[in-house]
């Protein structure tokens, strides 16, 4: 009996023991799937020891992440290794795995290429590869995965079209494709992969238009295109698929319009994102309908009229409006439809900022969802009214902006029971009263801007409970008192403290020492006394101190020395005393330095920052002596010379120098006049001699422009007109030139003429536009001919390709191809240009009329600054010359163009660097918000300026959507760091704007940084 039971014992202990002692060989297809997963491993890299158990000591079948099918086979059907910070590559073994139905590696660091061996296994139903660092193409042959159901490679590296093949795949019910290199167009003949229920493709750089087929599709529910390239018009069928749940185009250059009937044919809309493209038309009353509609957002594009009620939508979240047409401008209330979300229990977010709302702020709003967020209604300067009482049952609310509204009255006391209020940003608004004693208490608050009001009272030192405060903007109103302590001790306040513009009194609290992180403290324009504190010094990231225009006194402290960041140092107008520290001159980083307007006395050093009389100002103290010359101070007395007179061997030394140098001027004159007759001879040589490299004729020119056709015609400036033409250079060779013909009817014309000629003939930089010839004789009617003759450049102007308006469908395309990198790239072209004119081409020139129509663009896209004819040298090498002698310069009264042109050149202030820095900052800023100084939207005190200060680190939202990337973070970024540059080059105060040099390092970086992050 024991004999018999014997074997069946041993026969059960190896079935057992199979699962659990690996075979050194075994036959067939398991041996094949353990050597595929142990190749597999081979090319992994596993910091964290998830493939630890995939060895001898266990079947395959038990390693983790791995499953097989049943114990009779034991095939390997899945392998799911997400979430293990695996890097490496995907062997080709894996291609061996042909019962593999899931292969799931998501959430991992894994590079390389998706093998195209994976197409072997036609078992498989699930491929899920998203959020891992893989490059090349997607691979054809995936289209012999006759199973496959899922396909998900999000957020890779993935390069190249979307192979047709995959059109074939009739099971595919998901393809997520987005965050990748994807290019070329869309497939159109996705729309015969009938069971497809997600197309998500976003992030990518997808051209043409989306195909009208996929609308065809019976069960999509989710079209995910955003962020891509496409153009045209956005097919009216997917407005008609009652399956579909989302639609999400924002951010390409799509046209259309919402069908009047659309919350009809689309029952289960739940998102709607058409943001950032060209949309027209008005918002269907119907949308109301759409009842499961949960984000609407349609904000930056061209829709007008008026909002609907949208009292159905008690699922809505977020409502997006902003920078579009819509509102009637001040005909009508158009705030109802605001009132009509007070039934949204979900109700999140609402932003209808930049459009041209009118009528009264409901006070509804403080009936909103407890879930409520944020509200913005900036830049609708015809909503009036005055902020709600009961904001306090708003329990969630973060975020309240009103910047640039018209409100009126008090801030409620309710915005100090706000247990998560973040962002109050109310400025330029017309507000009234005190500043509420408890707002304080809403202790999470980061940024307070309450700028531009007519505040009055104290100001509430509950403040100081906002430890984690980082800006507090409370400039241009009324406020009194003394500044509180408490707000001197908050350990955040890193960015901005100012208070300037007020009627505060008394002194400095010591505590401003406390403010250890803070970059920019601004007091000026107050009433504040007492001494400068010593604990000041203790501010070391202080770049930015400005004190002007209060009543401090005594002697600039010691302790200074110790900021040595600062950039803008003023402690103008104020009755401050004593020697100026020798310690200022080594502040390298000072970019203005003024303490006008005071009672300093002794000598100015003549070092350092004191050497530059454009960026130190002394004006007002008549106490002060030496310097340098150009400060126009006293000599300071020694105590020698106060003693007595010259003695007689000085005397005899000064005499007999000034005789010298009296003998050279004369000299000097006699060989100027000499100079002048042989100049004005006819046989002398032509002062533009050194431009005549191609001679040509008004013949030639006239024959080169085909007889200066309008066809050839590429602007017309100012003082004459340029053309496009093709001239020779020898017998055998042509070359394509731009000539510029000067309108001599025009009394200025000339001027212009010897002006572009003086200032390009002694400069060279790769990123000005180069002077070939000019031509100066007369036309065929005897009359007078000017020219000037300019290498082509092939790709126009950037107002082109900023603005193309109605030129040609061209154009237009042209705009949707300037990248973020782009614009950056070309105003950093236009930076170093700059910078070379100023500091670096010898005799400091200013341009004087920077703008996009003068930056020309290369077949590269590099840019080059032209049209010189308002240039102007400033004569710094001349600065001992006398003062009857005329400086080598243009005497063409400064114009320049409506908003490019400094604000203190309205003012009659002589030209300066400073002002070519401001039309620097404008351009900048019109480059990356797409929106001219000029723009009808600017009214009202706002302008190009102060729309960009007030974006602060919002700047992503507002910018031309035809700069975006696909690198959501590095892009909002980078916006941010350019806009902020822009700002601070074109501050209303020259005094106060960003070096150029500065500029273009920085923006440099931020370059550096976006190469970096795509690398």
């Amino acid at each position: 009996m024991a004999t018999s039971t014997l074997p069946i014992l041993l026969l059960i202990l190896l079935v057992v023991s199979r699962r659990h002692i690996q075979p050194a060989t075994g036959a067939g297809g398991n041996e094949t799937d353990r050597l595929s997963l142990l190749q597999l491993k081979s090319t992994l890299v596993d910091p964290l020891g998830a493939l630890s158990s995939w060895n001898q000591s266990l079947h395959f079948c038990q390693w983790q992440g791995v499953t097989c099918n049943n114990e009779e086979e034991e095939r390997v059907t899945q392998v799911d290794l997400k979430l293990s910070q695996l890097s490496g590559s995907i062997s080709p073994h894996i291609g061996n795995l042909t019962f593999l139905t899931h292969l799931i590696l998501n959430n991992n660091s894994i590079s390389g290429e998706i093998p195209p061996e994976i197409g072997r296994l036609q078992r498989l139903e699930v491929l899920v590869l998203f959020q891992n660092s893989i490059s090349g193409s997607i691979p054809p042959n995936l289209s012999a995965c006759s199973n496959l159901t899922r396909l998900g490679v999000a957020f890779n590296s993935l390069a190249g079209e979307v192979p047709l093949q995959l059109c074939n795949l009739i099971n595919l019910q998901l393809l997520s494709i987005p965050f990748n290199n994807l290019s070329g167009n869309f497939p159109s003949c996705f729309g015969n992969a009938s069971s497809l229920q997600t197309i998500s493709a976003a992030r990518n750089e997808f051209v043409g238009g989306i195909p009208e087929s996929l609308a065809r599709l019976r069960d999509l529910g989710l079209i995910s295109f955003g962020a891509n390239r496409f153009s045209g018009s956005f097919p009216l069928q997917f407005f008609n698929s009652s399956s579909i749940h989302t639609i999400s185009i924002i951010e390409n250059q799509l046209t259309g319009i919402l069908p009047p009937d659309i919350g009809f044919t689309l029952p289960n809309l739940v998102h709607l994102n058409v943001a950032y493209n060209n949309f027209s038309g008005r918002i269907p009353g119907s949308i109301s309908n759409a009842t499961n509609l949960q984000a609407f957002e349609l904000g930056h594009n061209y829709f007008h009229g008026g909002v609907p009620s949208l009292s159905k939508l008690n699922k809505i979240q977020f409502l997006g409006l902003m920078n579009n047409s819509l509102g009637s401008g001040g005909v009508e209330d158009d705030l109802l439809f605001l009132h009509s979300l007070t039934n949204s229990t979900f109700l999140q977010g609402i932003n209808i900022g930049l459009n041209n709302f009118s009528g009264e702020l409901p006070h509804s709003i403080s009936n909103y969802s407890a879930n409520f967020v944020r509200l913005s209604l900036r830049f609708n300067p015809m909503i009036t009214g005055t902020i709600p009482a009961g904001l306090d049952k708003l329990v969630n609310l973060e975020q309240l902006d009103f910047l640039g509204n018209s409100l009126s009255g008090n801030l409620p006391v309710e915005l100090g029971m706000l247990p998560k209020f973040m962002t109050l940003q109310v400025q330029n608004n017309s507000l009234s009263g005190s500043i509420p004693s408890n707002i304080g208490n809403s202790t999470k608050l980061l940024g307070v801007w309450l700028q531009g009001n007519q505040l009055e009272g104290e100001i509430p030192a509950s403040f100081g409970k906002c430890k984690d405060m980082t800006v507090l903007y409370l400039a241009d109103n009324n406020l009194s008192g003394e500044i509180p302590p408490e707000i001197l001790n908050l350990p955040d306040l890193s960015r901005v403290l100012d208070l300037s513009r007020n009627r505060l009194s008394g002194r400095i609290p010591e505590e401003v020492g406390s403010l250890v992180n803070l970059g920019r403290l601004d007091l000026s324009n107050n009433v504040l006394s007492g001494s400068i504190p010593l604990s000041i010094g203790r501010c070391v990231r202080l770049e930015n101190l400005n004190l002007m225009g209060n009543l401090f006194q005594g002697s600039i402290p010691s302790s200074l020395r110790t900021l040595k960041g600062l950039a803008l140092l003023d402690l103008s107008r104020n009755n401050l005393s004593g020697k100026i520290p020798d310690f200022l001159q080594d502040f390298s980083s000072l970019l203005m330095l003024n303490l006008s307007y005071n009672h300093f006395q002794g000598a100015l050093s003549m070092q350092g920052v004191f050497r530059n009389s454009t960026t130190t100002l002394i004006a007002g103290n008549k106490e002060l002596c030496g310097g340098m010359p150009e400060f126009g101070l006293p000599k300071c007395l020694t105590e020698r010379s106060k003693k007595g007179g010259l003695n007689t061997i000085v005397k005899i030394i000064i005499s007999t120098v000034s005789c010298f140098l009296g003998l050279t001027v004369l000299v000097s004159f006699l060989y100027y006049c000499l100079l002048r007759k042989n100049i004005k001879d006819p046989e002398a040589p032509s002062p533009f001699t050194g431009y005549t490299l191609l001679g040509p004729t008004y013949h030639n020119l006239l024959q080169g422009t085909d007889g200066f056709s309008p066809a050839n015609l590429l602007g017309v400036g100012s003082y004459g007109s340029v053309y496009k033409g093709l001239i020779a250079i020898d017998d055998a060779n042509k070359i394509f030139v731009a000539v510029k013909v000067l309108n001599l009817h025009h009394y200025r014309a000339f001027k212009s003429f010897v002006a572009e000629c003086e200032v390009l003939k002694n400069i060279r930089h790769k990123n000005l536009v180069k002077l070939l010839t000019v031509c100066s004789g007369i036309d065929f009617q005897g009359n007078d001919f000017k020219a000037l003759v300019y290498e082509f450049m092939v790709s126009g102007s950037l107002e082109e390709w900023l603005h193309p308006g109605l030129l040609d469908e061209q154009a237009t395309e042209r705009r949707a191809e300037l990248s973020l990198l782009q614009r950056l790239n070309i105003a950093i072209d236009v930076g170093i240009a700059l910078d070379y004119l100023h500091n670096e081409s010898g005799v400091p020139v200013v341009h004087c009329d920077l703008k996009p129509s003068n930056i020309l663009l290369d077949v590269n896209m590099v840019g080059h600054i032209g049209d010189f004819g308002l240039a102007k040298f400033l004569p710094q090498v001349e600065l001992n010359a006398p003062t009857n002698h005329t400086t080598n310069s243009s005497s063409i009264a400064v114009r320049g163009t409506v908003g490019y042109s400094a604000p203190e050149y309205g003012m009659g202030s002589e030209v300066s660097t400073n002002g070519d820095v401001y039309s620097y900052g404008i351009l900048l800023l019109e480059m990356f918000t797409g929106r001219r100084p000029t723009d009808e939207t600017f009214r009202d005190g706002l302008n190009l300026h102060n729309f960009a200060a007030a974006l602060g680190d919002n700047a992503a939202d507002y910018i031309d959507p035809r700069s975006r990337t696909n690198e959501k973070q590095v892009f909002a970024e980078a916006v941010v760091s350019i806009v902020q540059v822009g700002v601070e080059c074109s501050n209303e105060i020259a005094r106060e704007r960003m070096g150029i040099s500065d500029a273009v390092t920085k923006l440099t970086a931020v370059r550096d940084k976006i190469v970096k992050r795509r690398n």
